[in-house]
């Protein structure tokens, strides 16, 4: 450090407290950066990579970026996963003595964004906090800065961390620098997020009264981490914040990480993008605020059946009332994102658009509140009665704001004239003024005779008369003062000019800085009434969201479901309805599902591509679009209230964390039946086939039977073992159905529609034969088929001649037909009476076997094994 200028100094120093950041450092019309973050915001922002002397004998890297375009630099490092410390200049470099001070203003991390493209208009910008308590329970808490809601839970597991991590899509999470590694990696795997650390967890002043709800220590703690890391790197204020809630996880229908994912609630596992979604079909909201309700709503289903009913009703109400219906759409797209309009004003950083934007918004609010109250629902009305026009702030800003002002809120001209008395005297004298400078121009060109003599202005000069100099001969010596030569002209001044230019000046100064001063009042004062305007955003999200629906229900002939204290499951002519929307009404094939008492496990058997995960799938939708208060796609629904959903469907590596296909498959099925309950609903797709033919058929069964046994869930379970649809004669709860399909000149017609009883075949080469393969390689395929269906399904198949002729003749003179039908030939068994060392061997294992204390699924991996020798 001593060898380097005091401003590097200054700039390490600075540095050192913020090492996991890019600095800013400002200076002069840039933001400089320096060392290891100069070489690395060269690289990822794409810009100049120099250097400067820095006292020391090396010269030290530098890149910078301009101040005026800075954000739009910030935000590509905030995309990436960085965080930016913001270095101001904070005192007047005239009055500084030795290097000006600088100090950090703001940091900016992923999960504190306040406005730009960073911010997705539906989406929340959350930024959440782990902490584990030493009872192995965990705190979690999360915050979205730009709208101020707060919310947190105690978890019970570092699953369930990582399941709320997931709904809440957190971009940055923090933590205890005591973490261990481990916990660290797990937070990363499944979501990567941007670590950030803070060991805090005093209750401050500053936020103490969005703690005073809180009951218990561990709430408290947790979000004590969350508010004190937001105070540290925000510095500035916060009174947006709202009271944080406390919600159990088991208080909404839980849908983890996996059922998330394979159902597609939110977004596609293939582009991962929200059309092809749940979400994208049901969004119908005409507001950003309305947009992010949604997407919560889905992520978190309800379980009160009072609270769906009520929805319910409301929904019910806007679908029989249209014309009400539409005004009401309408007026909502008048209504701006009031959440993050509030956010902006107590952060600082709202300017007179947005407060227009503000007042505009409220202007609707009358007149939805009229409209409600004409609709005949009870709880329609209670809705109304909360939505609260915010009269004083309407007025304010209508009384203080011009209807369209700049951008800027330091250059003037957004204040409406009449609004304050000193304000008018300044623009009165400075608009007179320059009524008087044109009147002085007139009077001058008449004086002098030269029509081109004009009166002009610049930062510099001042006001100036300019004469060209062709008419310079036309001026009586000392009739001005000379002020500035040019190449074509001349300018003057005289002292009335000077008089007044300084009377015009003093006024637009003093009329900018009164006009910056008021927005700020006006600003603090519309602060004030933040929580009621956070308040009706809410009421407003929800009117837009239950409108959405009831707009897609009528669009698509969705059908009000009832909810069975039985569970039972009736659904007639259902749909899958993200499906349908793709293919159109008329071309989806609808299916009934029936489940009650007596049919609690649906197995499920047909070919590939024929609809059995498209029909899977529909059912958890429509339980999931039901519990959440829409209607759902069927001419007739009852329902049970899920608690959960769990669900195995499709094939993927979860590369990251080094695991394969059938892991994951085994990982996702240990999830669901460890967690499951009998008011659960279960989706099983193939299990089994990442293995061999018997592992997965055991594998497979064993689950079916533990799920009959143990759990007694709803369970949808697809399965390509044609073996395992005896079970419904074995077990009483487990029955067969099928998707239907037909074969026709050889070639399969798929009717995705489900029967019952279980599948004749499987079809699977006539799928290959869709798909194009060689028409050598799918004869070959028939031939084998038919073979493997004479004979045991685990003895080999002969392979073609080919292969056979090319051993040498001399070595093994068979001919290639009489290899084929070699493989058929029963094996000499041995003499009765008599055993070989190998049956032996294979009876004194099974003789040591300890069968009771197996589970059913070790006992038949055992058999299956003992099996396998013998036969081999």
């Amino acid at each position: 450090m001593a060898a380097y200028t005091p401003m590097i100094k200054q700039y390490l120093q600075i540095k050192e407290d913020y090492q996991d950041a890019f600095l800013f450092f400002r200076l002069g019309d840039f933001y400089e950066m320096f060392f290891d973050d100069a070489l690395k915001a060269s690289q990822e922002l794409e810009i100049t990579l120099t250097s400067r002397e820095g006292g020391s004998e090396e010269r030290i890297p530098m890149c910078g970026v301009p101040y005026h375009s800075a954000p739009q630099y910030i935000e590509q490092l905030i995309n990436k996963g960085f965080k930016v410390a913001i270095c101001e200049q904070t005192e007047d470099p005239k009055q500084a003595k030795g290097v000006v001070r600088r100090e950090v203003i703001q940091l900016i991390t992923p999960g504190t964004v306040m406005e730009g493209r960073g911010l997705t208009e539906k989406e929340n910008n959350f930024i959440a906090t782990l902490t584990v308590f030493e009872d192995d329970t965990y705190g979690f808490a999360s915050s979205d800065l730009s709208t101020g809601e707060s919310r947190a839970t105690l978890c019970g597991s570092m699953e369930d961390v990582l399941n709320e991590l997931s709904l809440t899509g957190a971009k940055e999470i923090v933590v205890d620098s005591s973490l261990t590694k481990e916990l660290q990696q797990k937070l990363n795997e499944r979501s990567p997020v941007a670590l950030s650390l803070e060991d805090n967890t005093v209750c401050g002043d500053s936020f103490k009264h969005l703690l005073s709800d809180l009951q218990d220590d561990k709430h408290c703690f947790t979000a004590s981490r969350l508010f004190n890391y937001l105070h540290r790197t925000q510095k500035r204020s916060l009174d947006h914040l709202q009271k944080i809630s406390i919600y159990e996880v088991h208080q909404y229908m839980k849908i983890d990480y996996f059922s998330k994912r394979n159902l597609e609630l939110t977004e596609t596992i293939r582009s991962a993008s929200k059309k092809g979604s749940l979400l994208w079909l049901l969004d119908e909201t005409m507001t950003a605020m309305g947009g992010r309700m949604l997407k919560q709503w889905i992520n978190r289903p309800l379980l009160s059946q009072k609270e769906i009913e009520s929805r319910q009703a409301m929904v019910e109400t806007f679908i029989s009332h249209y014309f009400e219906r539409q005004e009401l759409r309408e007026k909502l797209k008048e209504v701006y994102d009031l959440e993050r309009l509030a956010g902006r004003v107590a952060f600082g950083n709202v300017n007179a658009r947005d407060l227009i934007q503000l007042k505009r918004s409220l202007l609707q609010v009358p007149r939805l509140k009229q409209v409600l109250e004409m609709l005949p629902d009870a709880e329609v009305k209670q809705l109304a009665g909360l939505l609260d026009p915010c009269e004083p702030v309407t007025d304010l800003l209508e009384r203080a704001l011009v209807d369209n002002p700049p951008v800027s809120i330091k250059e003037g001209n957004i204040i409406r004239d009449g609004f304050d008395g000193r304000l008018d005297q300044y623009r009165d004298a400075s608009r007179n003024g320059k009524t008087w400078i044109a009147m002085l121009e007139r009077q001058e060109r008449e004086k002098t005779g030269i029509k081109s003599l004009k009166i002009g202005y610049n930062r510099v000069f001042g006001y100036y008369i300019e004469v060209t100099r062709a008419n310079l001969h036309l001026l009586k010596e000392g009739q001005y003062e000379r002020k500035q030569t040019l190449s074509n002209a001349e300018r003057f001044i005289t002292p009335e000019l000077k008089e007044k230019e300084d009377l015009i000046l003093q006024a637009e100064e003093q009329s900018t800085e009164l006009e910056y001063e008021l927005f700020v009042t006006i600003r603090e004062t519309v602060k004030e009434y933040i929580p009621r305007l956070q308040a009706l955003a809410r009421t407003v999200s929800e009117l837009d969201v239950l409108l959405a629906f009831a707009e897609i229900s009528q669009q698509r002939r969705y059908v009000k479901p009832a909810f069975s204290d039985e569970r039972r499951i009736t659904l007639f002519e259902g749909r899958h309805p993200v499906v349908e929307k793709v293919m159109g009404i008329q071309e989806y094939v609808p299916n009934d599902c029936h489940m009650d008492q007596d049919r609690e496990i649906l197995l499920i058997t047909g070919p590939n591509m024929s609809g059995k995960s498209t029909y899977m799938r529909q059912i958890a939708l429509t339980a999931i679009m039901a519990q959440i208060g829409c209607f759902v796609p069927a001419t007739e629904a009852v329902l049970p209230i899920f608690d959960q959903v769990f669900t195995r469907i499709g094939a993927a590596d979860d590369l990251i964390s080094g695991q394969s296909t059938f892991m994951v498959e085994m990982l996702e099925a240990n999830n669901a039946i460890t967690n499951a309950t009998r008011d659960s609903l279960i989706l099983f797709d193939e299990i089994g086939r990442g293995t061999s033919t018997y592992d997965g058929m055991a594998l497979a069964q064993a689950m079916i039977e533990f799920i009959h046994h143990r759990i007694g869930a709803k369970t949808l379970f697809s399965t390509h073992y044609h073996e395992l649809t005896t079970l419904e004669s074995e077990l009483e709860k487990v029955k067969n159905v099928h998707v239907s399909a037909v074969e026709h000149n050889g070639t399969v017609v798929f009717l995705h529609k489900i029967k019952e009883g279980p599948a004749d075949k499987s079809y699977g080469i006539h799928v290959a034969q869709l798909a194009k393969l060689p028409d050598e390689l799918i004869t070959r395929a028939g031939e084998i088929l038919a073979a493997l269906e004479q004979q045991d399904a685990t003895a080999p198949v002969p392979v073609m001649a080919v292969a056979v002729n090319s051993i040498n003749e001399t070595d093994n003179p068979i001919s290639a037909k009489e290899a084929q039908l070699s493989f058929f030939d029963e094996q000499p068994e041995p003499k009765k009476g008599t055993a070989s060392k190998k049956e032996k061997r294979v009876l004194d294992q099974l003789t040591e076997l300890e069968i009771l204390d197996m589970t059913p699924l070790q006992a038949m991996n055992v058999l299956y094994e003992l099996q396998r020798k013998l036969r081999s």
